[in-house]
């Protein structure tokens, strides 16, 4: 659960950290900054989303073999 903890504050910070490191305003003019960052938070739910459906089944499977 901790894993999960630490890897949705990584994500929350993501876009903090991409407007820090931005050294010319190309992606801020155009408006495309915000949908490389919905394509990135989407791929990052869709990652954490598989990750627990995962850890539900391990978790089911282990609790059926005992």
């Amino acid at each position: 659960m901790k894993k999960l903890i630490y890897l949705l504050m990584i994500i929350l910070s993501l876009p903090g950290v991409l407007y820090a490191q931005a050294n010319d305003n190309i992606m801020y003019s155009n408006g495309r900054i915000y949908v490389v960052i919905a394509v990135l938070l989407t791929i990052f739910i869709g990652i954490i989303l598989y990750i627990i459906r995962i850890d539900r089944k391990i978790s089911k499977m282990k609790k059926d073999g005992n």
